[in-house]
């Protein structure tokens, strides 16, 4: 194994390896694993999509600070304003 090899900074040595191998064959629980709720939560049944909005600096400062004054995040501001429409 290269020394180069690092996980935040820590040299991975062939001992943590066949450590991890171990682990690996002794199996996981799957039930445990589904649990750590990795990545954003889910809007829904089906996928949402990411997309890019512009704004001016005056919409911006505006939606800031709606968002600010009701506790919400831009995004939430944003669905509501859609679901209105």
């Amino acid at each position: 194994m290269s020394e180069r090899e690092t996980i935040n900074g820590v040299p991975v040595t062939e001992e943590q390896i066949a450590a991890w191998a171990a682990e690996a064959e002794a199996g996981y629980d799957v039930a445990a694993l589904k649990k750590r709720g990795r990545g954003r939560p889910g809007r829904g049944a089906g996928p949402s999509q990411v997309i890019a909005l512009r704004l001016t600096a005056e919409e911006l400062s505006a939606l800031d600070a709606r968002a600010a004054g009701e506790g919400k995040t831009r995004s939430e501001v944003i669905r509501e304003a859609l679901a209105l429409a």
